[in-house]
């Protein structure tokens, strides 16, 4: 419940941001806002404040800013106003005035990022060591994507595509680049080149580790579970496990295979703790009595905090605003091409889960997800899709050639058209949502 709520906070605030853009150019250009709304539906609060009425609504998925002479209604487009209404009418502003006003929103969203971004910088970024560290290879899946296109543990990459990788950061960045395409492989394997590919049917949207490919991992543990073998057995945070019964192991992804084969039986595991070897005797178990054997223990990932200078910090957000909003443009671009799978569409349930996740975490964090939210709803703003900002903006475009306002009829056809369509990319992302809340 409190992922939740922290989640549906977070992208209110985001809500709010956008019609924030399009109720301050509205004012700035002269218009008469009539309502600012952060939700849909009935009302919860509502307040009058000079000439505009603020109001929360039970259904937090969005908001809107009701203007005078906008759409239909008694006070819309074809309303009956005086002369001194008409001033102030959303309608009757030029063309140039009304394409500030829409893009308001959506540059707001694309902007954020600018914002917040270098303070996330600044307070510090925790990050995975091994992102810097080279691309090679700690471990292939067993029947993954990656295990049938030939790698093998150890592999280091060498480019993707042509393009020259020098780190896993860089990979997975140079992956979504190429999503919806078939991936060729230069990998450095024991000093000798080899070129591997990767069918176009494949997640490399997700990065690395969803095509089967993982970093190094030592079997040094991270965390204990109370009343678990081996926590029973005394070890302890920092120990890296060299050895179960017979059985060398050289990476955490070793245990899982080892523990199964030990089984339900008294073993002995050899450790290294500060430099020293010991050794404790545990029995693996399993939950409940079935599936997987187990010991209790989890891997202890290596990280860094890094912080940032005030000049630096906004060089770094500048950097990391404009790779988001490249990489949320060609995920775009490849979804309407057919490139990447309408799987991939997260909607409303995604999005709160990874707001409400983030938002238990650190403030560093909560500003990441912020921005990235921000830049897609942004973009998907933009998109030229009538009832979207980007469909207004459209229309305004035309009017600009023709030297005309596009006849109100075809508007509220083409609206109705974006709204099925809207409706239909809704679904895609409700049903993906559920399908991976149940996944």
């Amino acid at each position: 419940m409190t992922t939740i709520m922290a989640g549906i906070l977070m992208l209110g605030v985001l809500v709010f941001v956008h019609e924030l853009g399009h109720f301050v150019v509205a004012k700035m250009c002269g218009v008469k806002v009539l309502k600012f709304s952060l939700g849909f539906g009935p009302r919860l609060i509502s307040r009058q404040h000079g000439e505009t009425e603020y109001q929360i609504c039970a259904i937090p998925l969005g908001g809107y800013v009701q203007m005078l002479g906008e759409g239909g209604g008694d006070q819309g487009e074809e309303a009956e106003l005086t002369e001194e209404e008409r001033a102030r009418s959303f309608a009757d502003q030029s063309v140039a005035k009304r394409l500030a006003i829409v893009s308001a929103g959506p540059i707001m969203n694309l902007m954020l990022p600018l914002l917040i971004l270098p303070l996330s910088f600044m307070i510090g970024v925790q990050m995975p060591t091994y992102l810097e560290e080279p691309a090679c290879i700690g471990y292939v899946v067993p029947e993954s994507i990656a295990d049938q296109g030939g790698f093998q543990s150890g592999d280091c990459i060498v480019s993707l595509n042509q393009l020259p990788v020098q780190n896993w950061n860089d990979t997975n960045k140079k992956f979504l680049g190429q999503a919806g395409e078939s991936l060729e492989f230069l990998v450095d394997r024991d000093g000798e080149q080899l070129q591997l590919t990767i069918p176009a049917d494949n997640d490399s949207l997700q990065g690395m580790q969803a095509l089967g490919l993982l970093p190094g991992q030592a079997a040094q543990i991270g965390g204990l579970a109370p009343n678990m073998p081996a926590a029973k057995a005394g070890m302890q945070e920092g120990d890296l496990i060299l050895r179960i019964a017979d059985y060398p192991i050289t990476s955490w992804y070793d245990l899982r295979g080892t523990i199964q084969k030990v089984g339900a039986k008294p073993v002995d595991v050899e450790l290294e703790r500060d430099g020293k070897k010991m050794t404790v005797e545990l029995t693996p178990v399993q939950q409940d009595g079935e599936g997987a054997y187990l010991l209790g223990i989890a891997p202890l990932y290596s990280s860094e905090l890094t912080r940032y200078g005030f000049v630096e910090a906004i060089q770094k957000g500048a950097e990391k605003t404009w790779e988001l909003i490249d990489l949320t443009v060609v995920f775009v671009q490849k979804l309407f091409t057919g490139n990447v799978s309408t799987k991939n569409i997260g909607g409303p349930i995604t999005v709160v889960q990874i707001a409400g996740q983030a938002a238990q975490t650190d403030l560093s964090a909560i500003l990441s997800v912020l921005a990235f939210i921000s830049i897609q709803l942004g973009i998907l703003n933009l998109l030229p899709i009538p009832i979207l900002d980007g469909g207004h903006i459209l229309f305004y475009l035309i009017e600009l050639i023709i030297r005309r306002p596009v006849p109100i009829r075809t508007r509220e056809l083409a609206q109705q058209v974006g709204m099925a369509m809207l409706l239909m990319l809704m679904m895609v992302a409700f049903y993906n949502d559920i399908v991976r809340l149940w996944g």
